[in-house]
């Protein structure tokens, strides 16, 4: 195919120089194509990614080729089906504007083109109905008439948290006759001055150092949460509630809704709180949908995950009993998956009725509803790299004169202006000179000679008028990460972090009550403090400088005891606890210490089955993935038992490590045990090890009660007589009747999820067998150890 016409629809084309067939289908050829059919069509376009990290690729993508575009974002929820947790703030908001939005622009034909990305997550998830956000919009400009109470009623209702400053999306406060709101999908929060119920002004303002920025005539307000804790809606929950569940009983769920009050996790019952619910297809309104490639694929692992967890929470509902002490949470009552997300049959019925272009990475057979776009995979520089006598930037500086050579314009995407700086720079040093900038799209087709722009492409493409050259494919994936912000460190440091009645610890006088903000004159000088509350009414200011000596207390219960001002009870319990601290290190070190002089039989890798099952991960390590891998082959290698914790974040690539230690151990003739402490989860791990470990001759046995009767005593039979290499399974594994013939390395998912029995049993295999413990939020205890270096740490931080 080498035409220069696309068809979008009936009597629609847009002409494109050079469509060619794509190989790969690189997200910058997909973010081409989409953009100029919304420039060609008007109206509303929609790109439904694989994966949030696809379409977070494509919103990036969009903005540079089509500036003048719209792009707005629908994201699926941050957290995992029938999760205990609500998707964030910033989520939900984002969500709830992106649907209050296309609800705005439904049955306009001013032809305006607006184009939404969103991921299969997303769009297989059901949403608030229509009529519901509809009527939780409001325009609001100054002259407009409402009273502060109707305002205050209205957020609270539609999702806003009330905060003492307003920081995040779907925030809101209140003082005097100001009301600060962050809108849902805003880039700034707005301050509303009210004199009486009369708006006077609308301000934007910087949620950083809370300065007006500009003045605004009017503003859109869209829900903040897909919640809505209005009368009906909370009527219509409790009545729902019962008929799906029964007697409510003392449900935390049930009180908290019935009570007009938002409870964690809420979301994950949405259907309960309307009389239908919609998709965002019925948002989308006849809209042109495009769909990535691989996307059917990825719309089936969704629907198998949803299924997967649900089950997870049903068997748990079955299994209790009303004299179960077993469980402290309360049950978990999930809705079924048909509730909450399409089923694969109305996902497929709903793509038949959709003005459906799916992107495809190779040309279409003619008749058939695939798309593919100008573009062809372009040139990788992975083999210079790799070469000990060749430079790479030679290498780019002879490929952009073969592009000139052939009348084809370069354009290198960088991951941000310092990167284009540095490549323009390197290019000139290697005799490629007069290297322009380009902001958009648009420049870059006008501009003649090699160019940088600020793109982030996983890969490069090419058409028959430009070559995309990605800096990844010139420095390669590890040199070229996205930055990211940094994590809150765990301890105060403004007031504004605090709300008025929280409790907090004061180093030296315990806990107290946090007031507010008090301010006092010192020699005349008028100085900030922060007012604490003690027993009895004590009261302690503290200057703002020294918040540094406050942390948060560990419980929101509002009768915890307070600290008596003065009082020696504080000190006590700190003289007391260091003692305790003292006899557990003595403990601890002497565990260490015998641990260190036990010999272990010294695993190492067989070079060449090793790299070969290495060869097998699909994807590029991490450098902090390969730090760790370093880390566990050296403590295998030492002669003494390992007790090392990996600590990293969830798909941070932690079971790769685990994959690789329990390779090299299986290589020794030595067993492995992976202890998990869910079905799911093990579930999850056995195919993993299975896929991976599949031709070599390693068996891998599955032990938890949803494996059946035969075959569970198959696996304890091949685990005491040796013919089981790797068994994975939950607490049953660390039952006394279990005899290992001989056990190796012992891999642990997710420690503090085990009971207390469990933990004293896994001391014990820590005397003299390898132990690698898998978390993403370590216990106190743990990581303290960790920290301290009785026990050796490896951090993943880096996300793949």
């Amino acid at each position: 195919m080498v035409s220069g016409t696309a068809q979008i629809g009936a009597g629609e084309a847009w002409d494109v120089p050079g469509v060619l067939p794509v190989y790969g289908a690189p997200e910058g050829a997909d973010a081409l194509c989409v953009a100029t059919a919304a420039r060609a069509r008007g109206g509303v376009v929609a790109h439904i990614a694989r994966d949030g990290t696809r379409a977070a690729a494509m919103v990036q993508a969009l903005r540079f080729f089509a500036p003048e575009i719209a792009v707005i974002d629908y994201p699926a929820w941050d957290c995992l089906p029938y999760d205990r947790v609500s998707p964030s703030a910033a989520v939900s908001s984002q969500r709830m504007a992106t649907l209050a939005m296309l609800s705005a622009m439904a049955g306009k034909s001013d032809g305006a083109p607006l184009i939404v990305v969103t991921s299969i997550n997303a769009a297989t998830q059901r949403t608030a109905p229509k009529d519901a956000i509809e009527n939780a919009a409001m325009a609001l400009a100054p002259g407009a008439s409402m009273s502060l109470d109707a305002l205050s009623s209205y957020l609270a209702a539609n999702g806003f948290d009330r905060a003492s400053t307003v920081r995040e999306p779907g925030e809101f406060a209140v003082r005097g006759g100001l009301v600060d709101i962050f809108p849902p999908g805003a880039d700034e929060p707005v301050r509303l001055d009210f004199f009486g119920d009369t708006l006077e002004s609308v301000r934007a303002f910087s949620a950083e150092n809370q300065r007006t920025t500009r003045q605004l005539q009017h503003f859109d307000l869209a829900a903040a949460s897909e919640i809505l804790l209005t009368e009906d809606a909370i009527a219509r929950f409790r009545r729902g509630f019962r008929e799906a569940f029964g007697v409510a009983g003392d449900d935390p769920l049930y009180e908290a809704v019935s009570a007009g009050r938002a409870h964690a996790g809420a979301e994950h019952w949405l259907p309960l709180f309307y009389e239908k619910t919609n998709t965002l297809f019925d948002f989308l309104d006849g809209a042109l949908v495009f769909t990535d490639h691989l996307a059917d694929e990825a719309a089936d692992a969704r629907f198998a995950s949803v299924r997967d967890h649900y089950e997870a929470r049903a068997e748990d509902v079955e299994r209790r009993t009303p004299k179960d002490s077993e469980f402290s949470a309360p049950a978990y009552r999930p809705l079924p998956p048909e509730a909450l997300h399409l089923e694969e049959k109305e996902w497929t019925a709903l793509l038949a009725e959709t003005d459906l272009r799916p992107l495809s990475p190779f040309a279409s057979p003619e008749g058939q509803r695939s798309f593919s776009f100008g573009a062809k995979l372009g040139r990788s520089f992975a083999a210079e790299r790799s070469a000990d006598k060749v430079n790479v930037f030679d290498a780019v500086a002879a490929h952009i004169r073969d592009l000139e050579m052939k009348g084809k314009n370069a354009v290198i995407a960088c991951w941000s202006e310092g990167s284009a700086d540095r490549m323009r720079t390197v290019l000139a040093d290697h005799g490629v000179t007069s290297v322009s900038h380009a902001e958009d799209w648009a420049a870059a087709r006008q501009a003649r000679g090699p160019l940088t722009a600020v793109l982030g492409l996983e890969a490069g493409f090419e058409t028959d008028a430009h070559a995309f050259i990605s800096e990844q494919d010139i420095l390669g994936d590890r040199l070229v990460r996205r930055g990211r912000k940094k994590r809150a460190e765990n301890f105060l440091t403004e007031a504004s972090s605090l709300s008025i009645g929280d409790l907090v610890v004061h180093v030296d006088h315990g806990v107290a009550r946090y007031r507010g903000l008090k301010t006092l004159s010192v020699n005349d000088a008028p100085h900030d403090c922060l007012h604490l509350e003690y027993h009895g009414g004590d009261k302690l200011f503290l200057p703002v400088e020294n918040i540094d000596l406050l942390s948060r207390f560990g419980s929101d219960d509002p009768h915890a005891q307070l600290d008596k001002l003065g009082g020696a009870a504080w000190q006590g319990r700190k003289a007391k606890m260091r003692a305790r601290i003292k006899m557990l290190a003595e403990q601890l070190i002497g565990i260490a210490a015998k641990r260190a002089m036990k010999n272990a039989e010294v695993a190492t890798p067989a070079a060449g089955a090793y790299d070969e099952f290495c060869a097998r991960f699909p994807y590029a390590e991490t450098e902090d993935q390969e730090n760790a891998i370093a880390d566990v082959i050296e403590d295998l290698a030492k002669g003494r038992p390992m007790d090392r914790l990996i600590c990293g974040d969830v798909g941070f690539g932690k079971t790769e490590v685990a994959l690789r230690a329990a390779f090299i151990m299986a290589m020794t003739g030595r067993q492995t045990a992976v202890v998990a402490p869910t079905t799911l989860l093990v579930r999850q791990h056995y195919k993993n090890f299975a896929e991976r470990f599949r031709g070599l001759p390693v068996r891998i046995g599955q032990l938890s009660r949803m494996v059946g009767a035969k075959e569970a005593s198959a696996v304890r039979e091949g685990i005491a007589d040796g013919g089981v290499d790797i068994v994975i399974g939950t607490h049953a594994l660390l039952a006394k009747t279990i005899k290992f013939r001989d056990l190796g390395l012992m891999i642990v998912d997710e420690e503090q999820h085990f009971g207390v029995k469990h933990k004293e049993r896994l001391k014990e295999f820590r005397a003299d067998t390898h132990v690698l413990t898998l978390t993403a939020t370590p216990i106190p205890r743990t990581l303290q150890l960790a920290m301290s270096g009785i026990r050796d740490l490896s951090l993943i931080a880096t996300p793949p």
